[in-house]
């Protein structure tokens, strides 16, 4: 026979009441009586029946993430596999469980968000991208629904949102290339829909700006967080009559592809292209050369969402939260960008 919430209540001498608020983390509950029960569940063997729980507390204590692109393109960039870490290890101590959910497209996207928050399946969402016109916004927007997004929105400011303040990362990043002496500084982009792609690219224009150099068309190309993307562009620009001497990339993953192309193509990183990229994913010190990255604090990304997502199902409502969180950056500065062009 199955251990009951009777048993424990009567094995810890307290009601079956505060056997239940132990479950569901009620904050009037001691740390001492949270920590006996708990201690005596697991003794006995105890397992809440998780769907009986959520019709008493109107909670089903799990969020869901919604991918942007199907899983299996996105698994292949380290960014998101360390992302979803920090949030899964938040939900955890939180005592949440985390549903991956992924469309391959925008309506399906929709489809799956209204089926895990329209079925009661989860309690929120983190969405891991921004996009300038997204239907998944609107969806939860529309219904109301707690939800949180690694990124911002110029449509709606007000959103929750983690994020990275790209504009002045990709300013520093290119601030960096032309304290090395670089005056013809491209850019590897990411989709233009998306408005990471947008600040970064904001922030490269501002730093020419400020440094009196040319932004030229023709040394800007926009792709997808892909190698290939990388290993592309350089087929472009290496064939131009005056090419970049110095390239600031979107994504760690689109500058192994740049070192590919370069590599294929006879040119050596840095002494004839200078590279810095973004993200600083655990395999960048291990490529040839190692890469200079801008350091987003990834981990602290994901952690911070997933933070700032169960507090905002929790809010009470008396006590007001913030709605933007930025996680500091810092430039990571390794042999892809230590050689200065000669004067």
């Amino acid at each position: 026979m199955s251990v009951t919430i009777k048993d424990v209540a009567k094995k810890a001498g307290v009601s079956p009441s505060t056997v239940s608020r132990v479950l569901s983390n009620h904050p009037r509950i001691s740390r001492e009586t949270s920590r006996k029960v708990k201690e005596i569940m697991e003794e006995m063997g105890y397992h809440p029946n998780i769907m009986a729980k959520s019709l008493v507390s109107k909670t089903t204590e799990s969020i869901c993430v919604i991918l942007p692109k199907p899983a299996e393109e996105l698994f292949l960039n380290l960014f998101f596999m360390e992302l979803i870490r920090g949030i899964v290890t938040q939900a955890n101590r939180s005592g949440y469980d985390v549903l991956i959910s992924s469309g391959g497209n925008e309506k399906e996207e929709v489809e799956a968000v209204s089926r895990l928050l329209n079925g009661r399946r989860v309690d929120g969402a983190i969405l891991l991208y921004s996009r300038q016109e997204d239907p998944v916004v609107e969806f939860l927007k529309s219904h109301n629904y707690p939800f949180v997004l690694v990124g911002r929105s110029d449509k709606y400011p007000d959103l929750l949102s983690v994020d990275t303040d790209n504009v002045q990362a990709a300013y520093d990043a290119t601030k960096h290339l032309i304290s090395l002496g670089h005056e013809r500084v491209g850019f590897v982009s990411g989709p233009p829909n998306l408005v990471v792609s947008q600040d970064r690219m904001k922030g490269y224009a501002q730093a020419l700006a400020e440094s009196g150099l040319e932004m030229r068309n023709e040394w800007i190309v926009e792709g997808e967080f892909l190698q290939d993307s990388g290993y592309r562009a350089m087929s472009f620009f290496m064939n131009l009559p005056e090419r970049p001497t110095a390239l600031v990339i979107v994504d760690d993953i689109v500058s192994f592809g740049v070192l590919r192309g370069l590599h294929e193509l006879g040119y050596k990183v840095p002494e004839d292209v200078s590279i810095i990229s973004f993200n600083n994913i655990s395999i960048t010190e291990l490529s040839t050369p190692p890469l200079s990255s801008v350091d987003i604090g990834i981990y602290n990304l994901g952690y911070t969402a997933s933070q700032a997502l169960i507090q905002s199902i929790r809010h009470d409502g008396e006590t007001a939260l913030p709605n933007r969180y930025i996680i500091p950056h810092r430039l990571m500065i390794r042999e892809s960008s230590m050689y200065s062009r000669p004067k």
